[in-house]
């Protein structure tokens, strides 16, 4: 358990009970769980990831409520039984990495085929080698699979610090992110001249812009690409959920609003993971099924972009 973190005896009870309706969680999907599922190499190694992971930002935020926590452990359980891997936070994401090692511990063995993605973020070198230790010490973690420059925040010396992780075999892969739109020449620069494995943008059905320069730049230069806010923070729920999905959507297995707008993502060639955030156990599901069935084809892109176009 985390440093600094207790359980009061009454919460102690409340857990006992919680976690009897976590092993009920599998039957909500097994339908789901029996197909397989979706996985794209990352480039610099050929590892196969699996499409749709899942994000941490505010969803994972919920400090010491035991209550919250639990229902998290739910998710992250619902998330790797549906075949999800790669979970991404940040220390900029409040209590989101402390939660993420309580969730861990509580499910033991069944979170070991997790794929631990996090960010370093601060202006300040020597700081960040303590908030990647500390990060380790959060998720409870000996080593990372990713290590992320985020935001791009004093990238040059992260990157040298992660970079050296990486070749004392302390780390998998080093990445860098973005969101927002924000910073993208840059970010280009740094993939061109940088060996990083990974980059984590922005990129959703209603915001394509990185597909003219960036996404390209990912092809020819052989780097993962992660894209967050795929839902753009659940706004295209707002513009989008109460009209009807087009009668075609089924030949892509699609069933949802969610699946949809994740479908669209994934199916780019340069896209190597989704990572959308939620805190419920149905919502996860929704999003899960985007990593099973028929991705889009070109042809068939283009019809979800003329559809939404006229809604």
């Amino acid at each position: 358990m985390p440093s600094g973190y207790s359980i009061s005896r009454r919460q102690l009870l409340k857990q006992g009970l919680l976690l009897g309706s976590i092993a009920a969680v599998p039957a909500l999907g097994s339908q789901i769980s029996k197909r397989p599922i979706i996985t794209k190499p990352i480039p610099t190694s050929g590892q196969p990831l699996p499409i749709i992971g899942m994000g941490t930002w505010i969803t994972f935020n919920v400090g010491q409520d035991i209550e919250a926590r639990l229902k998290r452990t739910q998710v992250l359980k619902t998330f790797l039984e549906q075949g999800g891997q790669l979970v991404d936070s940040s220390p900029m994401y409040g209590s989101a990495e402390e939660v993420l090692g309580f969730c861990r511990q509580q499910l033991g063995q069944r979170a070991d085929d997790l794929f631990s993605a996090t960010k370093v973020w601060t202006s300040s070198t020597s700081e960040g080698r303590s908030q990647i230790d500390n990060s380790h010490r959060l998720w409870g973690l000996d080593k990372f699979n990713l290590f992320q420059v985020h935001n791009l925040v004093n990238w040059r010396d992260h990157l040298d610090t992660l970079f050296n992780m990486k070749a004392e075999g302390r780390l998998q892969y080093v990445g860098i992110t973005t969101s927002h739109g924000r910073r993208h020449v840059d970010l280009e620069q740094i993939m061109k001249t940088q060996p990083i494995d990974f980059v984590q943008l922005t990129y959703h059905i209603d915001n394509r812009a990185v597909e003219k320069r960036l996404l390209p730049l990912a092809q020819d230069r052989g780097i993962a690409i992660i894209a967050n806010r795929p839902f753009s923070g659940g706004d295209l729920f707002d513009d989008y959920e109460h009209q009807p999905l087009p009668e075609w959507s089924h030949e892509i297995d699609c069933h949802n609003w969610a699946q949809f707008f994740l479908k669209f993502v994934v199916s780019h060639p340069a896209i190597t993971c989704a990572i959308p955030a939620t805190s419920r156990v149905d919502h996860m599901l929704e999003n899960m099924g985007a990593l099973k069935g028929p991705l889009p084809e070109a042809d068939m892109r283009k019809e979800m972009l003329k559809y939404v176009s006229r809604l």
